[in-house]
């Protein structure tokens, strides 16, 4: 796939989402760094993002809050969790918003951008189905 993705990471802790962002960055992925739920949704109105990486447990908006105010915004970027806790009491709420990545941080880099780059031809080929398949 040529084209790069768009990233947005939204994860309270301030080392970490500074790190990836400019791990990301190296790599010439356009990735943005936002440490609140609702920043996070007022960045997401105004930008079109292709990948989400979202943290669950956050002060303030919960990554679930978040996920679901997304959704209802009609936000369509693929959202891979990113969390340092394993929710099993989430982990049905979250597929269900089509959430169907989860990743443990610490992450590897390597594998972080083959998640990365799987969900952008997820949502590029979704995309082209909705198009296409219009009539």
């Amino acid at each position: 796939m040529s084209e790069m993705p768009s990233v947005l990471i939204v994860d309270d802790e301030d080392g970490f989402r500074s790190v990836l962002v400019r791990r990301l960055q190296a790599r010439g992925i356009q990735a943005f760094g936002i440490g609140r739920g609702e920043e996070a949704l007022e960045f997401l109105q105004t930008r079109n993002i292709d990948v989400v990486l979202l943290d669950i447990k956050m002060p303030g908006m919960s990554g679930v809050d978040v996920l679901r105010q997304m959704r209802e915004q009609g936000c369509k970027a693929e959202v891979i969790v990113l969390s340092g806790h394993v929710f099993l009491d989430t982990a049905v709420e979250i597929m269900n918003f089509g959430v169907n990545d989860y990743l443990l941080k610490p992450c590897d880099t390597e594998e972080l951008m083959d998640r990365i780059t799987l969900a952008h031809e997820r949502k590029t080929e979704r995309e082209g189905k909705n198009v296409n398949g219009k009539q």
